[in-house]
């Protein structure tokens, strides 16, 4: 049986400067480079150069719309989630299902960003 791990997730935006300003004020990403090709704004927030790890980047493109109907990514915050999630409503986001527990597996809590993507925070604790 082959194991499947995410490697790369993109979050469509709407406004990348406003996205870069939330998703630094929750997670504490330090913004990339903006890359600009002309129909999509793309900037990496955190990347796969270190020891190969998982990243995600914020899209900005007209066919690659925000929404909470599409698939719901964890991202993980490490041991506990609720500083994470305190800073979601003063970055302009709104939460949607405070911190829950799903027993031995951890928490999670689900927040709605600036742009209107549904996203998960997921901590062992």
């Amino acid at each position: 049986m082959t194991t499947i791990n995410a490697v790369w997730v993109e979050i469509p935006v709407l406004n990348l400067d406003r996205a870069v300003k939330f998703y630094h004020a929750v997670f504490g990403v330090a913004a990339g480079d903006v890359v600009d090709d002309g129909p999509r704004r793309t900037m990496t927030l955190t990347n796969t150069s270190e020891g190969g790890r998982p990243g995600f980047s914020l899209n900005q493109n007209a066919a690659f719309l925000p929404g909470e109907k599409g698939p719901l990514v964890y991202l993980d915050t490490g041991e506990d989630l609720t500083a994470h999630l305190s800073r979601v409503e003063p970055a302009g986001g709104s939460i949607v299902e405070g911190k829950t527990s799903m027993g031995a597996a951890g928490h999670y809590a689900t927040f709605r960003d600036t742009e209107g993507n549904v996203l998960a925070l997921y901590s062992v604790k």
